[in-house]
């Protein structure tokens, strides 16, 4: 709990220390500084600040001169259920990321090669692991406490930049199934669905853990976009322990084993300043083995749901189509703001998998106040049907509760207090928390809705 308050109280402190600096300070030291720093990620507290701050000793700009540039983010959140779930309290937890990028091309002379590799310091309790039990975590930064390697690659660019090839530490949720409307929520199954992180074995290559792989993009023009990835289908390897995360704790197990094909071609239109853009992508995975089905869902986080004992998924695929469509845009050039809707479908055989459909939608405002252009409303609802395998299952058995779906409704709005800090407050509602299953302790009583209240602080360097 003191750890907990600790982190609490140094992201209030952050938070004091840049909302007291003049805003006409900080808006001269935007334009006077950030186009002078070479290197500079935008959005960047270090816009807001004297140069040395975001160059300490010219460090930054030395490395940018040789094609090396880096980031610092953190992410810092309380989130408490007041009401619902397995148990009722407050938890804080974050994540301190460092990410490097080189352009080999300028560093090395090789041209079109790039790398980038990034490590995560995760700290703090999961609500969802210690409350909830849900299929649908409620952040995705949740996973066992740890430092780690997430991604380490190499990209090859070829003919004219259309096509491209990456090969390393890949992880599938930063490639495909993403939703451009759907990064304005917390929950990590607006990312990395439910259906992937419970079907997938050990919750496939996904945050917090990536596994080897490659990649071919290839983009003949702005309109189309075709890609295909084979990972190692497995990222803890041969496991024996209750969690995926104990096996590769650092990231620095790199297991080769059965494969995982993902294949995903996206359509974007009305691209133009002043229309209407929209993105239809459609997608499917196949795993080429066999694995037994385990109670341990996304980022390596325990579920309500149980599969049938000695439960095998045999050759695993599914198929999934996702929409974005901006409805309402603010005139202007540069990035659309306005309305957007966003949906996402997909689809497993009901045969060896614990969740067969899942289904997601919502609609986001941004930039609709001239005072306020960077904030963004989010309100979303996503779907988790349960397989019939399982349903039949309990049916026959006799279990006094018989699992059906989980559905989460969140409410999420994001302010940027200046350029490179962020509060988002959240609300999120959860009906049938683990799929409608028991207590762990009490197998004739449902496991009651659940709704959880949060405050997330996000700060980029």
């Amino acid at each position: 709990m003191r750890a907990s308050m600790g982190f609490v109280v140094a992201q209030i402190l952050i938070i004091l220390i840049v909302c007291v600096a003049p805003p006409d300070a900080r808006a001269q030291t935007a334009e006077q500084e950030a186009d002078r720093i070479p290197g500079l990620p935008e959005p960047s507290i270090a816009m807001n600040f004297p140069r040395a701050f975001g160059d300490p000793t010219g460090i930054r700009s030395a490395l940018a001169g040789r094609g090396v540039t880096f980031a610092v983010n953190y992410i810092g959140e309380v989130l408490g259920n007041p009401t619902g779930g397995i148990a009722q309290g407050t938890f804080y937890d974050g994540r301190l990321e460092f990410a490097l990028t080189a352009d080999l091309e300028k560093a090395i002379g090789w041209r079109g090669l790039s790398f980038f590799a990034n490590v995560y310091q995760i700290h703090g309790r999961s609500i969802t692991a210690n409350n909830l039990g849900v299929l649908m975590p409620v952040s995705f930064i949740e996973a066992l406490p740890s430092t780690r390697l997430f991604e380490l690659w190499l990209e090859q660019q070829l003919l004219d930049d259309k096509l491209t090839f990456r090969f390393g530490q890949l992880a599938a949720d930063s490639e495909f199934m993403i939703s451009q409307g759907a990064s304005a929520f917390l929950n990590g199954s607006w990312g990395w669905p439910s259906i992937a992180g419970i079907n997938l074995p050990n919750g496939g290559p996904a945050y917090p853990m990536a596994s080897p792989g490659m990649r071919l993009a290839f983009m003949p023009n702005e309109q189309l976009s075709l890609k295909l990835a084979m990972y190692s289908g497995n990222p803890a390897g041969d496991c024996d322990y209750d969690f995926p995360q104990q096996c590769n704790p650092y990231g620095l197990s790199f297991p080769i084993n059965t494969p995982l094909v993902f294949a995903e071609m996206a359509v974007r239109y009305n691209q133009g300043d002043g229309e209407l853009p929209g993105t239809v992508k459609f997608g499917l995975w196949r795993y080429f083995g066999n694995f037994e089905e385990s109670a341990v869902g996304s980022a390596g986080l325990p579920i309500g749901l149980e599969p049938i004992p000695g439960m095998m998924t045999e050759h695993d695929r599914a198929y999934y189509a996702v929409w974005d469509q901006m409805i309402y845009r603010v005139p202007g050039k540069g990035d659309p703001k306005g309305v957007g809707v966003f949906g996402r479908l997909i689809t497993s055989p009901s045969e060896g998998n614990m969740v067969s459909f899942y289904a997601e939608a919502g609609v986001t405002f941004s930039g609709l106040l001239a005072a306020r252009p960077n904030d963004m409303l989010g309100i979303g609802i996503a779907y988790t049907g349960i397989s019939s395998q399982i349903i039949d299952y309990a049916r026959e058995t006799l279990l006094p509760v018989t699992p059906s779906f989980e559905a989460m409704l969140e409410i999420s709005y994001t302010a940027e207090i200046m350029p490179g800090l962020t509060l988002q407050p959240d609300f999120q509602y959860f009906w049938n928390p683990g799929g409608h299953v028991a207590f762990p302790d009490d197998l004739d009583r449902a496991v009651p809705n659940a709704a959880v209240f949060g405050l997330r602080s996000t700060v980029h360097y």
